[in-house]
């Protein structure tokens, strides 16, 4: 058991601002805080170890533990409303498409009192039957169950009709498909004495309300699977006034007896729940379902569902989602003036058990800046936040050679599903994870984290691999600032403004259009980048409109990943962006950095061999000291400095015509293997002993603004930054290239 861990509520702050942190302590036991900035996170012997700065602030000391709760699942919450005290009679009705019925008692639509079962639930009971409970709120309840089981993702009418004057309970089990052999279609109905007692309680959908905690909602009985155009009624509806509710075709006579008319098509965008009833009964969803699903109605005539939202008013609840933990805040820090730019975190402590929970310090505004930026890359962090790909995949051994090892925070989280997965998962219905949110603790976002996917060796991936970079540019001396994704996504190029050469991580994979933009504007105004990584801006990726801190990608066609969108479902609901690749958006890799993904195994790391441009006069000041053939025959990384992801250059792809490639890699295993999206017919030697195109490409290219590109195009390749104690030819070639990108001499 893992005794502390804790998140905070921003990922970038300047001095002066204030940063919350959220931390949970096992068993309530007292730890100590205090503030540190990360320079190398890597605590593998064979390199420099583990380094940090302690920052002396207003943080350090003792506090108080206590252990809080996450409340994971999705749901929607109306908040109660005067016309639901003077329902008597009443239909209840929505479309329902389960997804794991038989998945114990699940909550469709409830408005009920938690300890006196005053109200009424309609849901899908234990057997995966439609079901309802009337509770009076004296001890008395009835239920009625439609006996016929649900078809996994199959669409239903399901409704509820009660007559308060004569106590008929109805029941309406109604499946839009019909096939042979399947008895799924339900009408049923009893009478009883019982009537259904007032509540005053939110009405929910998806989920029932177990206790309320303040601002949040302890809940049970979530439900997996999508609903669509909910409604209530007071009054008993027939089976043709149901339909002309669900069409919103209601006759003049019948419109004061519909009280709410939930569309989901509407403001899809947002967390806001739109009744279309003149009556205007709101809700909001809670810890982000999907949205912008497929409906009941989709045809499949189009794509988008900007263009015809109507048929895309569903919205897909899962049992695991997660948004916001909505820990109470233990510390916060303001930003002491002159605190420099750079990664940090809040160390906290129990005994010996520790979390660190980083952010980063960007410059003052108004302040001097250094001439070089690091881009922290923290949307490619939160696609992978969380994720249980090495308890959870089956081809993970297959993928990397060798048994995955977990540490304490992989076991953790296989343990407590409850802290959100990655985009990378899939729910417990196994749909995919298509939202991700850095308002929880990220275990994997960790210094001194060992990942089962970083290949042989040091083994990292992500955040703990980019801190091999800034490690090298403190040991080298160079002054650099930090940002974020973030920043670099709603601030745009003005967050640029001043910098003369940015730096990317060793995996910048996750780009939204604002920040592909502000970088592509960067470039055309004559800012030199410098690519230290691979398979980088590959996915697109939105960034929520109005809630910080949650990212989305629908993965549509082609590409390296978990699982794929179902078809229809490839635009964000967040912007209504057609998401997936890059390269199927018409902009691949190599048009902005000049490689773009080519292959990628997970054993061993390779190196490179010079390559006839390494001779071109251009790249003289690159190649300057290096006399070897071979370069980056070593590293942390899988021993090799060409590993685990790979781009090459490639001119039908975007490549400049004026960019040279210096030098190539050669002699990857047969782990490693060509990306799908170049793989049009599926044939043998597609691995590294036989294929050209698993290969690394170091390219350079000149701008037409007087800038330049540098592209490694190698994930492993930061790994080798600090190889025989930072003095070697990867290291060599890297400092080359900065030293001359911050010289303002154009090309």
């Amino acid at each position: 058991m893992k005794k502390i861990l804790g998140y905070s509520d921003k990922i970038s702050v300047r001095p002066g601002d204030t940063i919350s942190f959220m931390v949970s302590s096992e068993e309530g036991a007292d730890y100590q805080a205090r503030i540190v900035r990360v320079i190398h996170g890597d605590t593998s012997p064979e390199g420099p170890g583990y380094k940090e700065e302690a920052i002396a602030t207003s943080v350090d000391g003792t506090y108080e533990g206590r252990r809080q709760e996450v409340l994971a699942g999705s749901y929607i919450v109306v908040p109660d409303h005067r016309l639901f005290g003077t329902l008597s009679s009443f239909t209840l009705q929505a479309m329902v498409w389960p997804t794991l019925p038989g998945k114990g008692a699940q909550t469709l639509i409830a408005r009920q009192d938690a300890a006196s079962g005053s109200g009424v639930s309609l849901g899908i009971n234990e057997e995966g039957c439609l079901s309802v409970t009337l509770g009076d709120g004296k001890g008395g309840s009835e239920t009625l169950s439609s006996g016929k089981a649900m078809v996994a993702r199959e669409w239903y009418l399901a409704a509820v009709t009660f007559d308060a004057e004569s106590g008929r309970l109805a029941l309406l089990q109604e499946p839009q498909t019909d096939y042979a052999e399947t008895d799924d279609r339900a009408s049923v109905e009893t009478t009883t004495a019982l009537r259904p007692g007032n509540p005053g309680a939110p009405l929910t959908m998806a989920a029932h309300i177990v206790e309320s905690l303040g601002k949040r909602y302890r809940t049970a009985g979530n439900f997996n699977g999508k609903i669509d155009s909910p409604a209530l009624s007071a009054g008993v509806l027939d089976r043709t006034q149901m339909q002309q509710v669900l069409d919103g075709q209601i006759a003049d006579a019948d419109q004061a007896r519909v009280l709410a008319r939930w569309d989901f098509s509407q403001g899809i965008t947002t967390k806001q729940i739109h009744d279309a009833s003149p009556n205007r009964i709101d809700g909001e969803i809670v810890n982000m379902p999907a949205r912008a699903m497929k409906g009941y109605n989709w045809s499949g005539r189009e794509m988008c569902w900007r263009h015809r939202p109507g048929h895309y008013g569903a919205i897909h609840f899962h049992d695991d989602d997660l948004h916001d933990c909505g820990w109470e805040v233990d510390f916060r820090l303001t930003v002491p003036a002159g605190m420099k730019s750079g990664v940090y975190a809040a160390h906290v402590a129990v005994g010996d058990q520790e979390d660190f929970i980083p952010f980063v310090v960007k410059p003052a505004l108004g302040a001097k800046k250094a001439k070089a930026v690091f881009l922290v890359p923290t949307a490619s962090y939160m696609a992978y936040a969380n994720e249980h790909m090495p308890t959870d995949a089956p081809l993970a051994e297959l993928l990397t050679g060798q048994l995955p090892v977990l540490n304490q925070n992989d076991v953790f989280l296989m343990e407590n599903r409850h802290y959100g997965a990655s985009c990378y998962d899939v729910h417990a219905d196994g749909s995919g994870v298509c939202y991700s949110s850095r308002l929880r603790p990220i275990l994997n976002m960790r210094p001194k984290y060992q990942s089962w996917l970083g290949g042989a060796g040091s083994s990292l991936w992500q955040f703990n691999a980019d801190l091999h970079i800034t490690d090298w540019l403190e040991a080298k001396g160079f002054e650099f600032d930090c940002i974020t994704d973030e920043d670099l996504h709603y601030e745009g190029l003005e967050v640029l403004d001043g910098y003369q050469v940015l730096l990317t991580g060793s995996h910048p994979e996750y780009w939204s259009p604002e920040m592909w933009d502000a970088l592509e504007a960067f470039k055309k105004g004559g800012g030199r980048l410098m690519y230290l990584g691979a398979n980088g801006w590959y996915w697109k990726i939105a960034y929520h409109e109005s809630e910080p801190g949650v990212m989305e990608i629908r993965r549509g066609e082609g590409g390296i990943r978990g699982w794929a969108a179902e078809p229809g479902e490839y635009y964000t609901s967040f912007t209504g962006a057609y998401s997936g690749l890059w390269r199927r958006n018409g902009r691949p890799p190599q048009v902005m950095a000049g490689t773009g993904f080519s292959a990628q195994g997970f054993d061993i790391s390779s190196y490179f061999r010079r390559q006839p441009d390494a001779e071109n006069p251009r790249a003289a000041f690159i190649m300057e000291g290096i006399e070897e053939e071979i370069i980056g025959d070593f590293g942390l990384i899988g021993g090799g400095a060409a590993g685990l992801e790979l781009d090459r250059a490639d001119r039908l792809l975007g490549t400049p015509p004026n960019a040279l490639v210096l030098a190539s890699s050669e002699d990857h295993t047969d782990i490693y293997l060509v990306v799908l999206e170049e793989i049009l017919i599926n044939y043998p030697g597609l691995g590294g002993q036989e294929n050209p195109l698993v290969r690394a490409d170091i390219v350079f290219y000149e701008t037409a603004a007087g800038g330049a590109v540098f592209s490694a195009s190698s994930i492993a390749w930061a790994g080798s930054l600090s190889h025989n104690g930072y003095d070697n030819n990867v290291s060599r070639m890297t400092e080359n290239v900065l030293r001359r990108f911050l010289d303002e001499t154009p090309f």
